[in-house]
């Protein structure tokens, strides 16, 4: 009977380990492939559109933004494996080494974007001025990243870079937050309701980053029971 239970229990220590990395890179998917669709139509000189004039007219923002923000959208989510870390340093060090010129390159060039290109369908000042707070907030998370490594600051850059992280997987959110109007709702959204859904996928993305951050902090044995520890 013990065979069966170390490998229930095993399965269930990789579940637990998993899960979260799963979940995001699944979050990820989706403006992962639209995005290299993106890429294939600009690439493949398809018809003009009003959905894609603004991307055909200027591609190069558009395509830094995608090759960014894939591998730093889908990457990024194997650094949510704690255990996986640890066993590979080599690994999370290398990847850490990308994600981050891929994460700066995705926030200057979607707060590019969100100033010069015309406004889609939907999209408002209500939309715009949410585009430039997170991603300025993406930006700035992740120079402050950059500075706490640099200082050896552990703790205040995993804080950092999953906060940076949480903002730039929006686009992932965004998809289930206009989910409910595109099963419910008839047409497109106005500006007002697109400004509901696209700051609420943001918001969410936030407030559990911050969650998890504090879930780690308690988790962690403080500096003076550490020096106690080894007393």
């Amino acid at each position: 009977m013990s065979a069966p239970v170390r490998t229930a229990t095993g399965a269930a220590a990789r579940w637990a380990e998993w899960r979260i990395p799963a979940l995001l890179v699944l979050l990820g998917l989706v403006p992962a492939v639209m995005g290299t669709a993106r890429l294939a139509e600009l690439a493949g000189g398809g018809a003009v559109t009003p959905e894609n004039a603004r991307f055909v007219a200027k591609p190069l923002p558009v395509v830094l933004h995608v090759l960014a923000a894939v591998p730093y959208s889908l990457l990024g989510a194997f650094q949510f494996a704690p255990a996986f870390r640890r066993r590979h340093r080599g690994w999370h060090r290398a990847v850490g080494r990308l994600l981050v010129p891929c994460g700066l390159a995705a926030a200057l060039t979607g707060l590019w974007m969100a100033h010069f290109y015309p406004w889609p369908a939907g999209d408002g000042h209500g939309v715009y001025v949410e585009r430039l707070v997170f991603g300025a907030a993406m930006l700035a998370s992740m120079v402050l990243a950059v500075d706490a490594i640099r200082r050896r600051d552990f703790a205040a850059h995993g804080a950092w870079m999953t906060r940076a992280y949480a903002i730039g997987l929006g686009a992932g959110t965004q998809v289930l937050t206009h989910l409910p109007w595109f099963l419910f709702a008839d047409g497109w959204p106005g500006e007002i309701a697109r400004a509901v859904m696209m700051g609420a996928a943001w918001v969410i993305n936030v407030a559990v980053a911050e969650w998890a951050i504090r879930r780690g902090s308690q988790r962690r044995p403080s500096p003076v029971a550490i020096a106690f520890a080894r007393s």
